[in-house]
């Protein structure tokens, strides 16, 4: 998945953080090889800042990708330990990615392998509705 992580740490390369200091890159895999990309985009109404994660992924759906095409995600930052997902990144890839889809988490200490489903273990879902 080397192509899918060097994809990510470009895309921190673009996130817009002149508050926290903090940037993060995402890349996702679809079924026909397309990697998309996304970072983390602040705002000085902290509120109004997006994730990585949730900044690719709304990007992919925004543009047509379905669900079942995206195959893996990694989540890139140039920080010296590994470093998880929100928990409102959670909550958005469980909804918009299949609960197998393996996300790579990378630093500088290396890369870590994970499945959607075992970030949010039981979470909420349209079948909760």
């Amino acid at each position: 998945m080397k192509p899918l992580i060097d994809a990510a740490i470009k895309a921190y390369e673009h996130a817009y953080v002149p508050y926290s200091k903090f940037p993060v890159g995402a890349a996702i895999l679809l079924d026909d090889g397309t990697i998309m990309t996304g970072a983390n985009v602040e705002n000085a109404s902290y509120g109004l800042s997006m994730c990585a994660e949730r900044t690719c992924l709304f990007h992919a759906i925004s543009v047509g990708v379905k669900k079942e095409a995206i195959q893996a995600m990694a989540i890139a930052t140039p920080q010296d330990h590994l470093v998880s997902p929100c928990g409102a990144c959670r909550q958005v890839m469980r909804e918009l990615m299949p609960l197998d889809v393996p996300i790579y988490m990378h630093s500088k200490a290396g890369t870590e392998t994970f499945t959607n489903d075992a970030l949010l273990p039981k979470g909420f879902s349209p079948d909760d509705l």
